[in-house]
């Protein structure tokens, strides 16, 4: 069997986010589903580069799994995303050394959140209508708060089972696309459970002037989830780009 990796795209709105659910429909079991298919039913487990939540979108998302060889990829490819669902479209695939790691050998990540400010019925999906106006450089100087190695207690989910909430964010920022949307951009080695919809909120807040700026800093100190604001909803954010 021969290692491989795999590059995709998936519409989450359908899906209760990458991981295998006992009950509910998730990307990972739809993979495994359709790649078992195309191999006479053979089980196959994929190994994705990490969770979304449910409702999250990938544009690009990396996955290993073991296969017999593949001879023509074209021709694979084109056979397994006649069987995948429309949500759910490969790109690439190719061999890799057995100690590949999807997850592990992932350096950086990069997560996009779209919002709109004006009704859009095109939209709805995959941005967060918020039909408010915001301050965007009180966000950014909030969001240079961000950058460096911190810890994210403030913005995690409580309760999750991780080693350290230390995070290296490398890139933080809003970027207004035309005059009713914009999103904001956050690379980081590594992210906790519903960190970068915290961080949205939080920042969001300061755009509408519940929080200045400077206040992410005593958001962050408190390591407390209390401190900062609700998550946003899921359906606007993206994991945009993994790097290796």
């Amino acid at each position: 069997m021969q290692r491989y990796l795999i590059e995709l795209s998936y519409n989450g709105s359908t899906f209760n986010g990458w991981q295998r659910q006992p009950n509910a429909p998730s990307v990972q079991q739809c993979i495994e589903e359709c790649l078992s298919k195309v191999h006479s039913h053979r089980q196959i487990s994929v190994v994705g580069c990490g969770r979304t939540d449910t409702g999250v979108h990938a544009k690009h998302y990396v996955m290993h799994v073991h296969l017999p060889e593949i001879v023509d990829v074209d021709h694979f490819l084109f056979k397994l995303n006649k069987v995948l669902p429309e949500q759910i479209s490969f790109h690439t695939i190719r061999a890799v050394n057995d100690d590949f790691h999807a997850r592990f050998n992932a350096t950086l990540r990069t997560y996009r959140y779209f919002v709109h400010q004006e009704k859009d019925p095109f939209r709805f999906e995959q941005s967060w209508y918020l039909p408010k106006e915001l301050d965007l450089e009180k966000m950014n100087d909030a969001a240079n708060y961000l950058l460096g190695r911190q810890d994210f207690t403030s913005l995690s989910k409580l309760h999750t089972d991780v080693k350290t909430n230390m995070c290296d964010v490398s890139v933080a920022r809003w970027v207004r696309m035309d005059d009713s949307s914009l999103y904001f951009e956050i690379s980081a080695d590594r992210f906790l459970r519903n960190m970068v919809r915290a961080t949205v909120g939080t920042l969001i807040d300061v755009g509408l002037g519940k929080f200045s700026p400077k206040d992410v800093v005593a958001i962050l100190a408190a390591k407390d989830r209390q401190a900062a604001s609700i998550s946003v909803p899921a359906h606007g954010l993206f994991l945009w780009e993994v790097n290796y």
